[in-house]
């Protein structure tokens, strides 16, 4: 199994939702919060003010547990529906899980996804 998790800005939630409930069944889990990549939370501006600090900018974060053989899958569909080739596209990151379990049944492994 392995953990697909997607960092976005806000309004690519609904994109990457519809697409998820299409290649995958498993279930999303959705949170908000607070970070910066790369830019420092600042657009590509070229100035001569070195001291722009850092801003701190909304973020959502997406996670949906998969079959070892869709993560590919996902992931390169997640890629070319997010990818405009400029700052603020996102990140995905891809672990591993070794184990699930769903609390009613006791089920494990991919049987509980």
């Amino acid at each position: 199994m392995k953990e697909i998790e997607i960092i976005i800005n806000g309004d690519k939630l609904d994109r990457v939702m519809q697409r998820l409930v299409q290649l995958t069944t498993t279930g999303i889990f959705v949170t908000q919060g607070f970070g910066y990549g790369h830019q420092h939370g600042f657009k590509q501006v070229y100035t001569r003010d070195d001291d722009r600090g850092v801003k701190i900018l909304p973020k959502v974060s997406v996670r949906a547990v998969v079959a070892d053989g869709q993560a590919d899958a996902i992931v390169d569909e997640l890629v070319a529906l997010l990818g405009s080739a400029s700052f603020g596209d996102g990140k995905i990151f891809i672990r591993a899980v070794q184990d699930a379990v769903r609390v009613r049944t006791g089920e494990r492994g991919d049987c509980a996804l």
